[in-house]
């Protein structure tokens, strides 16, 4: 999604942060402390820099040569315990030990600013993972059929690190450079008039300068950053689904799909760096430009008379602490361009609306019949209708049984029903007794209708936790029991490690049916009332099948079981059957009703037994020839 897109999108509602500098102080809640130590400590690195060029133009001009020079009022003091200017002359080690304590204290305050700095960074940046993770967990289902996950992980590790980078390294150092270049001309001025003004003149150059690359690199980094979540998209898509690849061999495909975007996001990069180098190229020109016609212009005065060999000294050091500041500031502008793309990129995500449950939300029995009322459905406005005025009842403790082709709209209706996707106000009705699902708090909802998707999806953990994947203290005795129901129990004996086997990411070192058995296992150690079967027994073979089937039977006791599946033999012993097409339900009944009608489920139920029969001959006369 492109900066402009973002843009439009939180605008349609009210915003929970309007603007970057809310977002950001949302962030800075623990880390202020930290780094306002760290703006102090700053300011006295600042002041003490300061501090040492005057004490050697005071020594040059007024202890080694005859001029008049004051000694700075911090230390003056000093100077009237330590005896006066002839006294200093003849022990000249004194003004070395000051000029080495003033700069002591300027390390110890360095220290003391990197350490403020450095914890109010992390602090920083820990808060923000935290809340960004946080407010992602808790955000709809949808959110994330609209939302590349390479993307959001970009977002959440590169525009982090770019606003880290800004707050703590560019933000905090601003606060010393205003205050070093005011000192810094204060002093001059003290010193020379005419050199402070050639010397200032090019301060408002070099910003203004800044300003006008400011929106041309930000510009240049959002689409620069737009592309390298694109390209992070492409590198999880493909490491994830590694197997897949493999499978089809689309390894050079994706190959050349990756270096393409590679080199087009590389293109823009060296686009962006090329920004970068004319920006600081000329600031060093300018720069340059300023210390050279500093330190010549200096040079005359001296000559001429009009400015001691110390005051000349110190020109020439506080021009030089000049530098870095203007070049500083100039550099906190250029910075705060990308700081600004990656906060409203960050805005994006906070600013999506995280589920919420209505005011009042309650707790129901579960153990209810379940009812929809002419449910229409559609993903976005202006698509077709998923469902199309789908209108069931599903009594409480029975098994309903759906069948249908892709596209049918059966998975849809799971997700509503298990709330993953909220039904609109004015698109029918579902119920669990009285109680409207969309009045139920979600968490209850989800803890009490368990759901196995025909693709589980497994976390890199052993067979037993993912089992135990709802967060409660089950002990192996349950796992093992529901690992049985699912029959995995044998197959998972099998194993050297056995519970204890290491599930790769998303399950990868499984099979298909030992994945599904895996996640059938998941839902039935918790014992939902309400449990979806959303065709999560199509890569187990019949033989399995059956078995879980009548494990099933033999176990759910009063809970609800609805059975999505291609498979008639799946369905076949439900208490009622529904068949699905484009949205609808076309027909409904028992087993043995339905292929008395003699329509699709008939058909169906006639192509898949004929393919049966098909097989077990041609496995018997396989048999036979061996035999012979």
């Amino acid at each position: 999604m492109k900066h402009n897109e973002i843009r439009k999108t939180t605008n349609d509602r009210t915003l929970s942060y309007p603007d970057r500098v809310s977002l950001v102080m949302f962030f800075l809640k623990g880390s202020k402390r930290y780094f306002t130590l760290a703006i102090l400590f700053a300011a006295l690195v600042s002041l003490i820099d300061l501090v040492n060029p005057k004490i050697i133009q005071f020594t040059v001009d007024a202890v080694i040569g005859d001029s008049a020079a004051s000694m700075p009022a911090l230390l003056q003091p000093l100077l009237a315990r330590t005896g006066d200017i002839p006294y200093l002359r003849s022990h000249l080690y004194i003004v070395a030990v000051l000029v080495m304590a003033v700069a002591a204290a300027g390390g110890i305050c360095r220290y003391l600013f990197n350490l403020m700095n450095s914890k109010g960074a992390e602090t920083l940046v820990k808060r923000m993972r935290d809340s960004l993770f946080e407010h992602i967990i808790h955000l709809p289902f949808s959110w994330y059929s609209e939302n590349h996950t390479g993307d959001i992980i970009q977002r959440c590790t590169s525009d982090v690190e770019t606003i880290k980078t800004f707050l703590s390294e560019q933000l905090v150092a601003l606060f010393r450079t205003v205050l070093l270049i005011v000192l810094s001309i204060w002093f001059m001025a003290g010193i020379n008039i005419p050199l402070t003004i050639v010397a200032a003149f090019f301060i408002p150059v070099m910003v203004l300068r800044s300003v006008f690359f400011h929106q041309k690199i930000a510009d240049q980094f959002e689409q620069t950053d737009v592309e390298e979540g694109r390209l992070s998209s492409i590198a999880q898509e493909n490491l994830t689904g590694v197997r897949v690849v493999r499978a089809f061999g689309r390894e050079r495909y994706e190959k050349e799909r990756f270096e393409k975007q590679n080199e087009f996001y590389t293109g823009l990069w060296i686009r962006l760096q090329k920004t970068f180098a004319a920006f600081w190229v000329e600031g060093n020109i300018i720069a340059t430009t300023r210390t050279m016609l500093v330190t010549v212009l200096g040079a005359v005065f001296c000559v001429r008379g009009n400015l001691t060999a110390g005051g000349y000294i110190a020109l020439i050091s506080y021009n030089g602490l000049l530098s870095w500041p203007i070049r500083s500031l100039g550099r906190t502008i250029t910075e705060m361009s990308k700081a600004g793309i990656s906060i409203d990129r960050l805005r994006y995500i906070m600013n999506a609306k995280t589920e919420q449950d209505r005011p009042g939300a309650v707790t129901p029995d579960m153990h209810q019949d379940i009812h929809l009322e002419n449910v229409r459905f559609q993903y976005d406005n202006g698509s077709a209708e998923v469902l199309s005025g789908i209108s069931m009842t599903i009594p409480a403790g029975k098994t309903i049984g759906i069948l249908g082709g892709t596209g049918s709209g059966k998975s849809t209706l799971m997700y509503l029903l298990d709330g993953l996707y909220e039904l609109p106000e004015g698109n029918g009705k579902i119920t669990v007794g009285d109680t409207d699902i969309r009045d139920i708090q979600k968490s209850w909802l989800r803890s009490n209708v368990g759901i196995v998707l025909q693709e589980p999806f497994l976390f890199s953990r052993t067979l037993a936790d993912n089992i135990g994947i709802a967060g409660r203290n089950y002990d192996l005795r349950e796992v093992r029991r529901a690992a049985r129901l699912a029959s995995l129990d044998d197959t998972v004996e099998k194993f050297a490690e056995g519970y204890d086997t290491f599930v790769g990411e998303r399950g990868v070192t499984l099979s298909g049916g030992q994945k599904q058995r895996t996640a059938i296992a998941q839902m039935l150690i918790r014992k939902p009332p309400v449990m979806i079967f959303d065709d999560s027994l199509s890569a187990v073979d019949a033989e399995t099948d059956a078995k879980i089937r009548e494990s099933l039977r033999e176990s759910l006791g009063s809970s609800t079981v609805i059975l999505i599946a291609h498979r008639i033999s799946t369905l076949m012993h439900a208490d009622r059957i529904y068949v699905m097409d484009h949205g609808k339900i076309i027909e409904q009944g028992t087993h043995e009703q339905l292929l008395s009608k003699n329509g699709m489920y008939a058909k169906v139920y006639r192509l898949q037994t004929a393919g049966a029969e098909g097989q077990t001959t041609a496995e018997g006369s396989s048999a036979e020839r061996s035999a012979r």
